[in-house]
């Protein structure tokens, strides 16, 4: 097992580091291809969301695999080596593999079992696959850490609640307003979180909703559908900010811009200039994108309270109830252990069939000689003879096959491969042709866990 994970999460660094961390769309397919132009890493991966960003690759060796990684993603940042590292956290081999199926499973989001991570983890696998960064290794552990993540979700109460980063994000807010009923709302994006965010405010009983976006006929898209659930909603372009916080309650924001969408003038505009002789209202802005949508300034004006993602992970709501927890993680164990063991046989299986087909030219050769040795044999006794040598090798090789596949599931197994081929005599080339021919074209990547709730290259986990 070769797979290296090289990541950086809300769980391992401050929001100022994973702002500089921060990797859209276009850049995540230079970074993999900057990782696979060393000799070290023959296959990537690039999951990036808003509160992490982790490079999974299978290479050929720990060290140097690590140092490439590292290298690619520092530069990126502009943070130097030494300062990355203080954030980060390494995984290797099955200690990577536990790692991706607990993210798939919700159980390192920032809201614990939400579903939005599925998602996000088969679209950065979609990316590298179309792009021809993966190979069967990374299509193998991406295709089960997805199963892996249905199966919680759909065998423990993990997501009962349904919470997400904009829902627990705008709890706090109906706290701090006393409800959202017959407020209004400012939505900037118009894309999946945008929807999501939509969906949750109408539920909360919103009154009123202003969707903000650069393009606005994607703004009117999403207006349009507010509308029909009965929520009178505008669409406005970003320019129309400080207006459409005239009378705003709460504004949700998370467009995965680079810089800052709503200014610390924006809002002091609309404080100060627009809502006039309602100064004292207060308003909540829910900042969920990463990097941060909203000029950190805001926070400190009157009568304004910010909530970022770091306040949403404090929130009790964020954490699933002890048990769920515990199930999910006794079946990421589980399927850990299953999928390690599988691999070990799969490594073991071309050192088999190598075995076999050398026993099976053996076998040839022999009847070949009995062929030059006793011409005049008839055809019907030469393949009798043929049957009986075949099986006798056949028999002699079930038990030590069979035995050393087994063998090789448990930790530790390669060694009885490497024995086998000491034993026989195997050419390492014959297993590694085995071994390629095998591998073969890799099979579409399931669909079936990409949700509407996911389906943005920049929502919140």
């Amino acid at each position: 097992m070769s797979i290296l994970l090289f990541g950086v999460s809300h769980r391992s660094a401050p929001v100022s580091v994973l702002e500089q961390l921060s990797i859209d769309e276009s850049d995540q397919i230079k970074i993999v291809d900057q990782v696979l132009q060393s000799s070290l890493v023959t296959e990537a991966m690039l999951l990036s969301t808003c509160n992490r960003v982790e490079v999974y690759a299978v290479v050929e060796a720990f060290h140097g695999g690590l140092s490439v990684i590292g290298q690619v993603l520092a530069d990126h940042s502009g943070l130097s080596m030494g300062d990355l590292t203080k954030h980060a956290y390494v995984r290797y081999s099955e200690a990577a593999v536990e790692h991706l199926f607990s993210v798939a499973s919700g159980l390192d989001s920032a809201v614990v079992g939400e579903q939005q991570v599925l998602g996000q983890v088969r679209r950065a696998y979609a990316s590298a696959e179309a792009n021809s960064a993966v190979g069967r290794v990374l299509h193998e552990l991406a295709q089960r850490a997805l199963s892996v993540g249905k199966r919680v979700h759909s065998e423990t109460a993990i997501d009962a609640a349904g919470a997400s980063v904009v829902s627990v994000a705008l709890d706090i807010a109906g706290r701090n307003l006393g409800s959202l009923s017959g407020k209004t709302a400012v939505v900037v994006g118009a894309g999946a979180m945008g929807a999501l965010s939509a969906a949750h405010l109408t539920r909360a009983g919103i009154g009123r909703v202003h969707v903000l976006n650069r393009s606005l006929a994607r703004a009117r898209r999403l207006a349009d559908k507010i509308d029909a659930a009965g929520i009178p909603a505008e669409a406005w372009t970003l320019d129309g900010l400080p207006d459409a916080l005239a009378d705003a309650d709460v504004m949700v924001s998370c467009t995965g811009a680079v810089s800052h969408v709503v200014t610390l003038a924006d809002v002091h505009h609309a404080l100060v200039n627009v809502r006039r002789d309602e100064v004292t209202k207060p308003l909540v802005i829910c900042d969920l994108g990463m990097p941060r949508d909203v000029d950190p300034a805001i926070a400190g004006l009157p009568g304004v309270l910010v909530v970022d993602v770091d306040r949403v992970q404090h929130e009790p709501s964020a954490h699933a109830a002890a048990a769920d927890v515990d199930a999910a993680r006794l079946i990421v164990a589980a399927e850990v252990a299953t999928y390690l063991a599988g691999q070990r046989m799969a490594e073991v299986t071309p050192t088999v069939t190598a075995l076999r087909q050398r026993a099976a030219d053996v076998v040839e050769a022999e009847l070949l000689r009995l062929d030059n040795r006793l011409p005049g044999l008839d055809t019907a006794e030469r393949e009798e003879v043929a049957r009986t040598v075949r099986r006798v090798v056949d028999k002699l090789l079930h038990a030590p096959t069979v035995r050393i596949k087994q063998l090789a599931s448990a930790p530790g197994g390669d060694s009885y491969a490497e024995a086998l081929r000491e034993l026989f005599e195997l050419d390492q080339t014959a297993i590694d042709s085995v071994a390629a021919v095998a591998a073969g074209e890799l099979p579409p990547i399931s669909t079936e866990f990409d949700d509407a709730q996911s389906s943005t290259q920049r929502s919140a986990e």
